[in-house]
């Protein structure tokens, strides 16, 4: 082969290879787009305020870190957050159902309720069915965000999005009693 071809030939290989698998979040507790399970309801809505399994996998290169974050994105104008989990290791691949302690160096950033844990949905009487969307967010070391206690959720989302590297995320709903 001459070089011309050898080069065209690598070419090819780039353009027609296997894609990079996108990053994914799943959940043992609910399946994407499903009402979610009283067990992870809050209790005042008749739940038990435990918070879901969640796995991912395909983190892309670079990452250094992962935010997790539970956002009603059916309240308007601004969302409300249920869970903030930032500085999640990136070796880490899942929380467990229940979740009471999160891997080092990782901790809870206080939501929208006031707790800096889980807090499961519990929309307000007569709004109808919300929206939860369960996202994971891969940080690079270089933009690691600073979120505030009680951020309003439309600004944790456009931060993280201009940080993260990749995301990926599962939603699951819940209506009002």
């Amino acid at each position: 082969m001459t070089p011309r071809t050898l080069l065209a030939a690598g070419w090819m290989l780039l353009l027609c290879g296997p894609a990079a698998a996108a990053m994914t979040l799943t959940s043992t507790d609910f399946r994407d787009g499903a009402a979610l399970p009283a067990a992870h309801i809050y209790p005042r809505c008749g739940g038990q305020n435990v918070s879901p399994q969640l796995s991912w996998r395909g983190a892309p290169a670079g990452t250094d870190s992962f935010v997790l974050t539970v956002i009603d994105v059916s309240v308007k104008p601004k969302g409300w957050t249920h869970w903030i989990v930032v500085n999640l290791p990136a070796t880490a691949t899942s929380l467990a159902r229940g979740a009471q302690s999160l891997p080092a160096p990782a901790q809870g950033v206080v939501s929208n309720f006031g707790d800096a844990s889980y807090d499961g949905p519990c929309p307000p009487p007569g709004t109808g069915t919300h929206r939860y969307e369960f996202t994971i967010w891969a940080i690079p070391r270089s933009a690691a965000p600073a979120i505030r206690p009680d951020q309003p959720a439309n600004e944790v989302s456009a931060l993280l999005s201009t940080s993260a590297i990749e995301h990926a995320t599962i939603a699951a709903t819940v209506s009002a009693r």
